[in-house]
């Protein structure tokens, strides 16, 4: 496992695009929770968004990782750029001559995707853990534990994406239309959804559609909007029903676990195919 990181992390080393775009990602991410910690003045009137509850433990987990999912397209290019360009630099051919087999060359990329998706989820975890101390009103152990189980399902869902680009980057060979296809797949997902919504019910369409590769891996982390305190507190003076399923369902899991098997094995068979 070492070896085959080792032969990509080289790689990625002489990568500019790479560097540019992770730096980005997580520089992103930093601006973000400066910018919401920042008390702004509008004439005689005070606001600081982290004041709202954003940064209260337990909540803390679910915004974060549900906020800087969005981001997580910085990575997926990276993901793509890095299997495309095996072929545009014809390094893929030259490691299969080195002794690499196809079966590694896939466990190379599939590992590259763990460390990714495993150094962001840490990064997430320690910015939201100082922001958490920082503002939170509650930071009793026993709450700050709490919730942890979406930093697992971000985990799990940067993984099944970038996997999902993985995919996409040994099937089209290259980057811009790899990303199209990926754009392409999530309009289709969409329209599907509200095809089935309009001709056989809502019900019958997120049903659907959580069964579906972007859609199972959104469907990890829900939306954390209607759990803000302004939220709930609006709701209640309105007596309006803002109640949401917020967990992290076990078989929401294994959905987006088959899905990156498939997405791997899927790569390993097209590489296996070709005639290089």
């Amino acid at each position: 496992m070492l070896r085959l990181l080792h032969i990509e992390f080289q790689k990625l080393r002489y990568s500019k695009s790479a560097k540019v775009l992770s730096i980005a990602y997580f520089g992103i991410l930093l601006c973000i929770a400066l910018i919401v910690s920042i008390e702004f003045n509008f004439g005689d009137i005070k606001v600081r968004i982290a004041d709202q509850g954003i940064f209260n433990f337990p909540f803390i987990w679910h915004g974060n990782t549900w906020l800087a999912s969005f981001l997580k397209i910085f990575l997926a290019v990276v993901i793509v750029s890095m299997t495309s360009n095996e072929y545009s630099n014809r390094t893929l051919k030259q490691n299969l001559i080195d002794g690499l087999s196809k079966k590694e060359f896939i466990l190379s990329k599939f590992y590259t995707v763990l460390v990714f998706a495993g150094f962001s989820t840490v990064f997430v975890f320690i910015m939201s853990l100082i922001l958490g101390y920082a503002f939170s009103d509650f930071t009793e152990f026993s709450v700050v534990m709490r919730d942890l189980e979406f930093l697992g399902a971000y985990f799990l869902k940067l993984t099944a994406f970038f996997s999902f680009c993985l995919f996409l980057g040994i099937l089209v060979k290259r980057s811009a239309f790899a990303l199209g296809f990926l754009f392409f797949w999530w309009v289709i997902e969409w329209i599907t959804l509200g095809v089935i919504a309009e001709f056989f019910g809502k019900d019958l369409g997120w049903s659907v559609w959580n069964f579906l590769p972007l859609g199972s891996m959104q469907n990890l982390i829900n939306q954390p909007v209607t759990r803000m305190n302004f939220v709930q507190s609006a709701a209640g003076q309105l007596n309006a029903d803002v109640g949401f399923d917020y967990a992290v369902h076990w078989y929401e899991v294994v959905i987006v676990i088959v899905w990156s098997a498939l997405f791997i094995y899927g790569s390993y068979a097209l590489l296996k195919k070709r005639d290089l």
